[in-house]
């Protein structure tokens, strides 16, 4: 993974409190990391971190040279836009740098043609004030990738979408990462969707990195119910990938 990002971490808090202890993370080209925990772990807190909004002092870095802020791409949980602009706006924003008193052309075709694979086309003049919860994660997942960051964080980027949108928006992430060779690390609270699409899983738990590596050896009946505190049933999806049922636990039933 030598050409891979590096993700150096001090210890991270909350005031007082110490929410993750110092680790280091490894991403690499095209990879799609989900990020996971029980409630109160520290994913938005490592992601918030990641992405330069905490006090504490990150270091990225992407084949021996630093990573700047401005190129990585944050999308965090709680999300609301309530403003008349357009959804095709917003996109264009994502590369606002770029874009002076006359918008260049090829940047208005490039937008409008992620609006057309994400299946936003028909949104494209609306105002982003008038669209559904649902809807505006999608234009604003579409913003991210339209900035071309070296680094794609999502908090719960499924959170407000239906099971239809779930599943195209975590296929596309996948595609995306793996045609540009974006590194993707996303918080997801579904287990299932992380089995289906994560290349590679990382868990926090009790203020640390508890376990790292593919989602088979990472999603474990064991930690499912130390942690999530679940009896888990885990079957088989015809793509061979792990579906899991979470049932009470004999204590909490």
């Amino acid at each position: 993974m030598g050409d891979g990002l590096e993700i150096t971490l001090p210890a991270l808090y909350r005031g007082r409190a110490r929410v993750l202890a110092p680790c280091q993370l490894r991403l690499a080209p095209g990879e799609v990391v989900a990020l996971i925990g029980p409630n109160g772990a520290g994913k938005s807190t490592l992601l918030q971190a990641i992405a330069g909004l905490a006090p504490e002092p990150v270091r990225l870095t992407l084949g021996g040279r630093a990573v700047a802020r401005a190129e990585v791409g944050f999308l965090p949980q709680a999300f609301a836009v309530r403003a008349a602009l357009s959804v095709l706006d917003c996109v264009l924003l994502g590369r606002r740098e770029a874009l002076g008193l006359r918008v260049p052309p090829d940047l208005i075709a490039e937008a409008e043609a992620l609006l057309h694979r994400l299946g936003l086309s028909d949104l494209a003049d609306r105002a982003m004030q008038d669209l559904s919860g649902g809807q505006q994660q999608r234009v604003l997942i579409a913003q991210r990738l339209f900035r071309r960051p070296a680094l794609l964080l999502l908090d719960e980027p499924t959170s407000a979408l239906d099971l239809h949108h779930q599943l195209e928006a975590m296929a596309l992430l996948r595609a995306h990462a793996a045609a540009t060779r974006t590194p993707v690390l996303a918080a997801l609270h579904d287990l299932s969707l992380v089995a289906r699409y994560a290349d590679r899983v990382v868990m926090l738990a009790d203020g640390q990195i508890e376990a790292e590596g593919p989602p088979e050896a990472v999603l474990t009946p064991d930690r499912l119910v130390r942690h999530w505190r679940i009896a888990p049933e885990i079957l088989r999806a015809r793509d061979g990938k792990a579906v899991i049922v979470p049932h009470p636990t004999a204590a909490g039933s």
